[in-house]
């Protein structure tokens, strides 16, 4: 007996069935199935899009950090993990201030509290903040690439072009891709 490996049972009984439904049956049966699938690929990209392993992609990153894996309570820099707690999502203006978002629309930007010690040394005894220790992370993640900025001191991070640029605090920004 042939037997179809998808379908799991004779293919031909399969084609009978199929032949002999009427339309409504088929609607009723295969287009609820169909919308779910096609629903589910629409839905897929916004979750957290941020979550993941991602491989440095620009100099700092490749000189610093290496790679990086985000989970929902971990943060892990070139296999080393810091706890890391999400506390907010940010506002369209919010990364557009601290990210290249033009070239990158349609992502999601988040803030992050973490703990990274001054004292850990990454790549070539790079640390992420100098001789303050990282207390922030904020993320724009967009298609297949990741934007990262790293900030020191206690203060949460200020989201404004002006804030930024005048910023003590910020550490650097990095670009990682899937």
């Amino acid at each position: 007996m042939n037997r179809c490996p998808f379908l799991g049972s004779d293919h031909r009984r399969f084609a009978e069935n199929v032949r002999g439904m009427s339309s409504s049956d088929m609607r009723k049966t295969l287009l609820p199935g169909i919308a779910a699938g096609l629903l589910w690929i629409c839905v897929l990209p916004c979750f957290a899009q941020d979550k993941g392993y991602w491989r440095a992609e620009n100099s700092t990153a490749h000189s610093i950090t290496g790679d990086i894996a985000i989970t929902d309570f971990r943060l892990s820099i070139n296999y080393f993990p810091f706890t890391l707690a999400q506390i907010r999502e940010l506002k369209p203006a919010e990364a557009a201030a601290a990210f290249d978002t033009a070239s990158h629309p349609g992502g999601n930007g988040y803030l992050y509290r973490t703990n990274v010690p001054a004292a850990k040394r990454f790549l070539h005894k790079n640390t992420l903040c100098g001789s303050d220790d990282t207390q922030w992370m904020a993320t724009y993640a967009a298609g297949n690439e990741l934007q990262v900025v790293f900030f020191s001191g206690a203060a949460m991070p200020v989201f404004t072009s002006d804030a930024l640029a005048n910023s003590t605090s910020l550490c650097g920004m990095y670009t990682y891709t899937r």
